[in-house]
C-alpha cells in the first residue's frame, strides 16, 4: 500500500491538498475594508456603491425593545357570565337572610357594589402577582371583543374586594350586618390572563421597531484617507459590510467566491509545485519530502481557518515561525522560507487586516531563519525563540505608530498572545522530534546526540574494535572536511563515519586494523571465505544499528559505503592466484547500495582512501597525491559513483582536501636530540 502511495504523481498530492484548504476555507464573502472606530481610514476615498439602509447597532435595537418590553401593558379577558352568576347566587341567598333594618337598602348597596367590582374585575392571586413581577402600571382589558385600558390599582383580587366593600359601606348601615353574609362566597375573580394575544401584540410591537437608522444614497460619500472613523462612519461602513457579507449568501455569489477562492489557492499552490519541480528536484523526486512540505502547509492553513471561524483565539497565538524553523532543520532555509510564504499567504485571504499580518509574519519568518544558524542545541532554540518574541513586538509596534502616531494607541493585549507564540515555539523540540520518527528524517539535533563517543554502541565498538574505532574518527575527520568544501553536511558525514563499520564488531579479529601481531585468521580460510566474512560486515552493521534504533539516515551509511564493489584485497588474489578459473562474483560482492548523495559518496571515498593510507612505505605529498587519484578514480570507474551528484569539480576539491588532511596527519616530526 506504501508502494503504491508513493508511485501517485507529485501534483496529484498538491491538487489534494489545495482541494482540502478551499472545502475548509469559509464560505462567507470577506468585506475588502478593515476599519476600527477612532483610528483613520487607511484606504482611499470611499463612495456608496447602492442605496444601503443605515443598520442601527444591536444596542440601539436591544435598547428599544427594552423600552418595548418595559411599556408593554398586558391584556386580560374579563367574562360577564361569571358576574352574572354569581348576582344571581347572591339574589337567591339574600331571600333567605333576616336583616335587623330596612332589607331593602342592604339589597341595593350590596347590587350597586357588586356590580362595581365586577366591572372592575377580580384577579387571582397569580394573575395580580404577575403584574406586580413585570412592574406594569396598567393593563388591556377585553370586554365586549373591545380591549380597555385599565389601571391595576383599579383591579381587585378577592381580598381587596372585600375590603373595598365593606370600607365603602353607607354609615345607615351596619358592617357587622354586612360581615354576617359571607359575601366573599360571591366574590370570584372574572378576568383572566390572555397569554396568547399578549405575546402576539408584544412581537407585533417588537417587530414594528426599524432595524435602520437612515438611508446612503448611492455615490455618496462615506470616507475619505486619513480621515477617523468616528461613530457615524463607523455605523455606516459596518452596515455596508452587513449587506455586502448578506449578498455572499447568495448562490450567484457563492459560486463567484468559490471561484477566486479557487484561482487564488490554486494559484499559490501551483507556484509552490513549480518552487519544487524547477528549483528542489532533490524534495521533488522524494514523495516523502513532499507529503512533509505539504503537511505543514495544510496544518497551519486549518489551524488558521478553525481560529476565524470559531473565534476560540487570536490569530497571533498560532505559532507560524515554527514552519521556517523546522523545514529548515530538514531541509533547507529558502525551503522554509518558500513554505512560510506560501502559509501566511493563503491565511491572509481569511484575516481581516491582511497587511499587517503578511508583514508582521514575514520579517519575524526573516529572524527566525537568521536567528538559527544551525539547531544543534537547546540553546539555540531559546536565543531564536527571543528573538522571534522580540520581533514581534518591535514590528507591531512600529506597524501601530506608523498608523496612529500615538502610543496610547497600542492594543496591550498583543503582548500577551505573542508571549504565548513565544511558548509554542519553545515546543519546536518535540515537532521535530514527532517528523524524525514519521517521516524518517534526521536532525542536527539528533545527530550531535549520535555523535557522542559515550553511546553504548559506539563505547561497544572502540572496546571490541579499537583499530576501527580509529579508522572511524580518521574517516570523519576526512569527510568532515570534504563536506565543507562541496556544500554537503558535514555533521551527517562525521556521525555517519562513527557508524559505518559497526558490523566489524562481530568478526573484529578477521579485520587487518584489529588483528594481533602474529596471528592471520585467514590462513584456514579460502578466499571466497575470507572475502565472505569481510563483505558480511555490511549486513552485520545493518542489524546492529537497527537493534539499536540508529536512524535510517545513519543506517545508509553503512550499506553504502563500500557500495555494490567488489573485495577487492581478496578478489584480486583470487584472480591472480587462479587466471584461468570461473570465479564466483557474487562471494566478492558487497551486498550494499551504491551512494547517491554527496554525503554517501563522501564518506565511501573517505573510507577507502584512508584505510589504504595506512599501507603506504612512504608519506610523501606525491605517494599520498597517488593514492588518492588512485582509490578515487577506480571508484569512479568501477561505476560505484555514477548515482552520487557530485560533479567533477567537485571530485577534484574533494581529492585536494584528502591530500592536506593526510599530509597533515602523516607530517614528519623533528627528532629531539638526546641529552648527554
Amino acid at each position: 500500500m506504501k508502494k503504491k502511495l508513493f508511485k501517485i504523481p507529485v501534483y496529484i498530492y498538491f491538487i489534494v491538498v489545495t482541494a482540502l484548504i478551499i472545502f475548509l476555507f469559509p464560505r462567507e464573502g470577506k468585506f475588502r475594508y478593515s476599519f476600527t472606530e477612532g483610528r483613520p481610514w487607511q484606504y482611499g476615498l470611499l463612495t456608496a456603491p447602492f442605496d444601503f439602509p443605515i443598520y442601527k447597532t444591536d444596542a440601539e435595537i436591544k435598547s428599544e425593545q427594552d423600552t418595548v418590553i418595559n411599556n408593554f401593558q398586558p391584556y386580560f379577558q374579563l367574562s360577564e357570565e361569571i358576574a352574572a352568576k354569581q348576582k344571581e347566587r347572591f339574589d337567591a341567598d339574600f331571600k333567605n337572610h333576616s336583616l335587623p333594618g330596612n332589607d331593602l337598602e342592604y339589597k341595593r348597596y350590596l347590587d350597586r357594589i357588586l356590580k362595581e367590582i365586577y366591572e372592575q374585575g377580580i384577579v387571582s392571586v397569580r394573575d395580580h402577582q404577575f403584574l406586580s413581577d413585570n412592574r406594569s402600571n396598567g393593563c388591556m382589558v377585553f370586554r365586549n371583543n373591545v380591549a380597555e385600558p385599565r389601571l391595576v390599582s383599579e383591579i381587585f383580587t378577592i381580598k381587596s374586594a372585600y375590603s373595598y366593600l365593606l370600607e365603602n359601606c353607607p354609615a345607615y348601615l351596619s358592617v357587622d350586618v354586612l360581615r354576617m353574609l359571607n359575601l366573599n362566597d360571591y366574590l370570584h375573580d372574572n378576568m383572566k390572563y390572555d397569554e396568547a394575544t399578549s405575546e402576539k401584540v408584544k412581537q407585533d410591537m417588537l417587530q414594528k421597531i426599524s432595524p435602520s437608522n437612515g438611508m446612503i444614497q448611492a455615490g455618496e460619500k462615506i470616507v475619505d484617507r486619513g480621515e477617523i472613523v468616528d461613530a457615524n462612519t463607523y455605523n455606516i461602513l459596518r452596515s455596508l459590510k452587513l449587506i455586502y457579507e448578506k449578498q455572499a449568501g447568495t448562490v450567484y455569489r457563492q459560486v463567484g467566491l468559490l471561484s477566486g477562492t479557487f484561482i487564488l489557492i490554486g494559484g499559490l499552490m501551483a507556484c509552490f509545485f513549480f518552487y519544487f519541480y524547477y528549483l528542489r528536484k532533490n524534495i521533488y523526486k522524494n514523495r516523502k519530502d513532499i507529503v512533509f512540505a505539504l503537511f505543514m502547509v495544510t496544518l497551519f492553513t486549518v489551524l488558521t481557518e478553525i481560529c476565524i471561524t470559531y473565534g476560540y483565539f487570536s490569530v497571533y497565538i498560532i505559532p507560524y515561525t515554527i514552519i521556517p524553523i523546522v523545514v529548515r532543520t530538514f531541509f533547507d532555509s529558502r525551503t522554509g522560507q518558500m513554505t512560510h510564504l506560501v502559509v501566511i499567504l493563503i491565511c491572509a485571504l481569511m484575516i481581516p487586516l491582511a497587511f499587517e499580518f503578511i508583514l508582521l509574519q514575514y520579517i519575524v519568518c526573516l529572524v527566525a531563519i537568521y536567528a538559527l544558524k544551525d539547531l544543534t542545541q537547546r540553546s539555540e532554540l531559546i536565543k531564536c525563540a527571543i528573538s522571534i518574541f522580540i520581533a514581534y513586538i518591535l514590528v507591531y509596534a512600529g506597524l501601530m505608530l506608523f498608523q496612529e502616531g500615538d502610543f496610547a494607541k497600542l492594543d496591550w493585549n498583543m503582548l500577551l498572545y505573542f508571549g504565548i507564540n513565544f511558548l509554542f515555539v519553545m515546543f519546536t523540540y518535540p515537532f521535530i522530534y514527532i517528523f524524525e520518527k514519521v517521516f524518517g528524517y534526521i536532525s542536527n539535533v539528533t545527530l550531535v546526540e549520535l555523535s557522542d563517543i559515550n553511546m553504548p554502541v559506539l563505547q561497544q565498538l572502540s572496546e571490541t574494535c579499537p583499530g576501527t574505532f580509529q579508522h572511524s574518527l580518521q574517516v570523519s575527520m576526512l569527510g568532515t572536511a570534504a563536506a565543507a568544501k562541496v556544500d554537503a553536511n558535514p555533521q551527517l558525514i562525521r556521525t555517519g563515519a562513527l557508524y559505518h563499520d559497526l558490523g566489524k564488531m562481530l568478526n573484529p579479529g578477521y579485520f587487518v586494523e584489529n588483528k594481533i601481531e602474529g596471528i592471520n585468521p585467514h590462513e584456514n580460510l579460502t578466499l571466497e571465505q575470507s572475502a565472505r566474512i569481510i563483505t558480511n560486515h555490511v549486513p552485520d552493521g545493518v542489524k546492529i544499528a537497527e537493534k539499536h534504533n540508529i536512524p535510517k539516515a545513519i543506517v545508509k551509511f553503512i550499506k553504502t559505503h563500500h557500495g555494490a564493489g567488489k573485495a577487492k584485497f581478496f578478489y584480486n588474489s583470487f584472480k591472480n592466484k587462479y587466471p584461468d578459473a570461473p570465479i564466483n562474483e557474487e562471494a566478492f560482492t558487497y551486498s550494499g547500495i551504491n551512494p547517491d548523495t554527496k554525503e554517501t559518496a563522501i564518506l565511501m571515498m573517505a573510507d577507502s582512501v584512508e584505510a589504504a593510507s595506512r599501507s603506504l612505505a612512504d608519506y610523501t605529498e606525491e605517494s599520498i597525491h597517488k593514492l588518492v587519484d588512485r582509490i578515487i578514480d577506480t571508484q569512479i570507474a568501477d561505476g560505484l559513483l555514477n548515482d552520487a551528484p557530485l560533479t567533477f569539480k567537485n571530485i577534484t576539491a574533494i581529492k585536494h582536501v584528502f591530500v592536506e588532511r593526510l599530509l597533515s596527519v602523516y607530517h614528519s616530526r623533528i627528532s629531539y636530540p638526546e641529552l648527554r
